[in-house]
């Protein structure tokens, strides 16, 4: 890891100085052991501040839309997903974009880490290779990094940048394609048994929006959820308009969703926002064969049609 960050820097400052790009975005270290917070650089002195480690797992695509000048940006696979996806939008310029591609084999859930703690502060994170040793004051606990991974990084199949303009690091080993085993089981139970699992995890919702903040294809001026003529739902948390803000959003998301489970790990009351964008993107799979941000090529799934579609639903039998 302490390669790649220092790779990242050098890439970095060289193209601060040599005036390709007016700024880096990239990941700095956080105040605390497996925490990375957003850096921006624009001066070649201050890359330095850049890192790289497992603790890097924002969705940088969030910070590029619409903006000014020429700009780099350190990207892992699903973020370049989600900047493919952008560029599709016209959201970003490619021609002022310089991505340093990273590949990923997986990103720290804090929350299970925290888990394993049990209440006990992390003071410092020795990484072992294929294990992480967390250590605080007077114990040292050694885990499995697959076991401490994220659940999106686990069915990733895009851990190698999908589009790069500098590579930094070897690709990462092809995976099995997801087969969407979670999203089965759900779909495997009654229409009331998954209309109370949704109630029970999305009763928790205070409505505070960060899945929609920290969404990189959520960016319309005003959401439907803000807008005072006409108001679609209430201000005050409520299950039925819960429900409601996510199946909206969902359908939103219908083909641009890149499953970067920026949604779920920015929810502060752990509601399984992904399970719900899951299915659409599983849906979205099997009926049109597309997923969002593979390629530059394939249009939206949305965008495209033939005559000889089958549109069944149109017909009322």
């Amino acid at each position: 890891m302490q390669k790649l960050a220092a790779a990242i820097q050098d890439a970095a400052k060289k193209l601060l100085d040599d005036q390709k790009v007016d700024l880096v975005v990239g990941f700095a270290r956080g105040s605390l052991p497996l925490r990375s917070t957003p850096g921006f650089i624009r001066k070649s002195c201050d890359a330095g501040k850049l890192t790289w480690d497992y603790s890097c797992e924002n969705n940088l695509a969030n910070y590029l839309r619409k903006r000014e000048g020429k700009v780099a940006v350190v990207a892992k696979g699903c973020d370049t997903r989600a900047i493919v996806a952008l560029i599709k939008e016209n959201q970003i310029n490619r021609d002022n974009l310089y991505i340093i591609g990273v590949p990923c084999s997986g990103m720290i859930d804090r929350n299970k880490a925290d888990e394993l703690l049990d209440g006990k502060e992390l003071l410092e994170v020795e990484d072992k290779g294929d294990t992480l040793v967390l250590k605080g004051k007077g114990f040292a606990v050694e885990a499995k990094l697959a076991d401490l991974c994220h659940d999106t990084c686990k069915t990733c199949c895009y851990g190698t940048p999908v589009v790069y303009d500098m590579l930094i690091g070897e690709p990462v080993p092809a995976k099995a394609e997801d087969n969407f085993d979670d999203v089965r089981a759900f779909e495997a139970k009654s229409p009331a048994e998954r209309k109370k699992m949704l109630a029970e995890d999305l009763s928790k919702c205070i409505r505070c929006y960060a899945c929609r903040n920290a969404c990189p294809m959520c960016y319309c001026p005003e959401c439907f959820v803000d807008c005072s003529t006409p108001v679609w739902i209430e201000k005050a948390p409520d299950t039925a308009d819960n429900m409601l803000f996510q199946s909206v959003r969902v359908l939103h998301l219908a083909g641009r969703c890149v499953d970067c489970g920026a949604c779920d790990r920015a929810c502060p009351m752990g509601i399984n926002l992904r399970g719900i964008t899951r299915k659409m993107v599983k849906e979205v799979k099997e009926l049109f064969g597309y997923e969002a941000g593979v390629n530059m090529e394939d249009k939206p799934a949305l965008n495209e049609f033939t005559a000889d579609d089958p549109q069944p639903f149109l017909v009322k039998e």
